[in-house]
């Protein structure tokens, strides 16, 4: 992205251009219901969690446990479901699967079966559809916005569920006293309807890949190892991971906060509702505000500001008692997060690639919910043997601590700018064998002839070649110097098969193929690397004619890896 597109999203009015585009609109629209129907459940959850395990802060932050751990464990499949199969059609499957969940959840409510550990199961399975659909959500947002709306429809995507957020406790919280949780559990599967039907009157273009997909676990793998030789991605991971662990008492323990801190006692349901109000309406405001903080700040400088606003913010809230002060430490932590949340995703969705983007979304998914997942389940065992104010100000003072996260892992400057689109790399390769895509392992060796007084320049270039290509499906990768003749270098690596090896060819970006540039303007010859592919094991091609002549040559061309 241009760095003049980059400025034009903090202008005026630029944080709703996205819904002049239809489709994204209509679903835009429906989720700000399901963000309801999700955030009343969250309510009607966590306080019928207090009437069934009345003396036990450890189960009601398992509530927030419960919601959260499964967008960190069904996120990465689900990531890869999206990348290989039509992802509209994932995302249908996801959302049905919650409106089922939820509405058996209200029944079970209803004629009084359920149990703290029932509870927590229900909602585990409604995590679990959100989850499976959250990923295709995300990374399907590139297909229904121009790029330069994409940061606005990112930050959009966390207003609705923010808009939501502030208002929707209120609600849940006066839908609990005057009708009970079975209300609230009935809501949330109606409000996921109007988002399923968005996705099902949406017109997508599937345009499927000319190779077969991979299976799911080489995908996962795949989208593993792109996010772990990917320095980017691989600093936002760990970032969100660690702040989301710390922080994670603000939603987990708030419940708490307004019946033991606030004096609510057990009919606390409106204060609390008030509470996640004041947090929901400072993270529509942050949201609101996040281009033109990208537009004027770097992400650095942003996120270290957010954290330590959040740890503040917490301690505020582990040491009041009025209402007024904790609504405020609310408002401020609540933006804070989502500006800081917002700005990372958008990071990760623009640095990478679209066929890992939906994978790369759901890492970062996992990061996030899985940080709070466990930071939930720790500060509640805090509260339990302590109580909830030293839980709120220790999670403040970690908050504080993942400050030293910026100077150890800062975050990567400029990364917007990359052009992270596949392009083609060139003729297909010779091939005289007859391959299959299962055929393999298949070996690539590409020699260059280079100056040797240019020698330490070439393997700094090479250094970071070996990244491109670990990251796209490359194993074994190694860099060889040819003894008798210094000139020589033979890079070297293996594709598990034939097929993976052209799903690999597919998955070279303009930032990639630069670098490949880079290593070629080293050759003496003029002419480029010389490329050889060969099968490891070529048993297959001899064995049913073993007294033919092999018809397996090393490919020597200078078409390109």
């Amino acid at each position: 992205m241009t760095a003049s597109v980059a400025k034009g999203e903090g202008g005026t009015g630029s944080a709703f251009a996205p819904l002049r585009e239809p489709t994204f609109r209509k679903i835009w629209t429906a989720s700000l219901f399901s963000s309801f129907g999700q955030t009343i459940l969250g309510v009607g959850a966590a306080w019928e969690m207090t009437r069934l395990a009345p003396h036990s802060p450890s189960m009601v932050a398992l509530v927030q446990s419960a919601m959260m751990l499964p967008l960190m464990l069904v996120a990465l499949p689900a990531g890869a479901a999206a990348d290989m199969f039509d992802r509209r059609r994932i995302a249908l499957t996801g959302l049905g699967f919650s409106i089922l969940a939820s509405a058996t959840l209200t029944l079970v409510t209803f004629f009084g079966f359920t149990t703290p550990w029932l509870l927590l199961l229900f909602c585990v399975l409604i995590g679990g559809g959100v989850a499976f659909y959250s990923p295709s959500w995300q990374a399907s947002i590139g297909e229904q916005v121009s790029e330069e709306h994409l940061p606005a429809a990112v930050a959009l995507g966390t207003i609705s569920y923010n808009l939501a957020r502030s208002f929707g406790p209120a609600i849940g919280g006066l839908i609990v006293l005057a009708f009970g949780a079975q209300a609230a559990f009935a809501i949330t599967a109606s409000f996921y309807i109007p988002l399923w039907l968005a996705f099902f009157a949406w017109q997508r273009r599937h345009m499927p890949s000319r190779l077969p997909p991979e299976r799911i676990h080489r995908a996962i793998a795949s989208g593993g190892r792109y996010a772990r030789h990917s320095p980017p991605i691989r600093t936002v991971l760990t970032r969100t991971f660690m702040f989301g662990i710390a922080s994670a008492s603000s939603a987990a323990l708030a419940p708490l906060v307004a019946r033991d801190l606030l004096g609510g006692g057990d009919k606390g349901a409106g204060i609390y509702g008030i509470l996640l109000g004041a947090s929901g309406i400072g993270a529509v405001v942050g949201a609101l505000f996040m281009g033109d903080l990208r537009h004027r700040f770097s992400t650095e400088t942003v996120v270290r500001f957010c954290t330590l606003m959040t740890a503040l913010a917490l301690i505020t809230v582990g040491l009041s008692r009025n209402l007024v002060l904790t609504c405020i430490a609310q408002f401020v932590s609540g933006g804070c997060n989502i500006v800081s949340f917002a700005m990372l995703n958008v990071g990760v969705q623009l640095s990478a690639p679209r066929w890992v983007t939906a994978r790369a979304l759901s890492l970062y998914s996992s990061a996030l919910t899985g940080g709070i997942a466990i930071g939930a389940w720790a500060w509640g065992t805090v509260a339990a043997y302590q109580n909830v104010s030293s839980a709120y100000v220790a999670s403040g003072l970690a908050v504080a601590a993942t400050l030293v996260l910026g100077w150890l892992l800062p975050l990567p400057r400029g990364s917007e700018d990359e052009d992270t689109s596949s392009v083609e790399i060139g003729a297909e390769p010779e091939v005289g064998l007859a391959l299959t895509l299962r055929s393999g392992p298949i070996v690539v060796e590409v020699e260059y002839d280079v100056d040797p007084e240019v020698a330490r320049e070439f393997h700094g270039t090479m250094t970071q070649l070996s990244k491109v290509r670990k990251r796209i499906g490359a194993f074994d990768w190694s860099i060889s110097r040819d003894i008798a003749n210094p000139a020589i270098w033979i890079e070297r690596y293996h594709c598990p098969t034939w097929g993976d090896y052209l799903r690999m060819r597919d998955r070279y970006t303009q930032a990639d193929l630069d670098i490949q540039e880079q290593a070629d303007a080293f050759s003496r010859s003029g002419q480029g690397r010389q490329v050889r592919r060969r099968l490891e094991r070529p048993y297959g091609s001899v064995r049913w004619k073993a007294d033919s002549p092999d018809l397996y040559r090393g490919t020597v061309d200078f078409i390109g890896p």
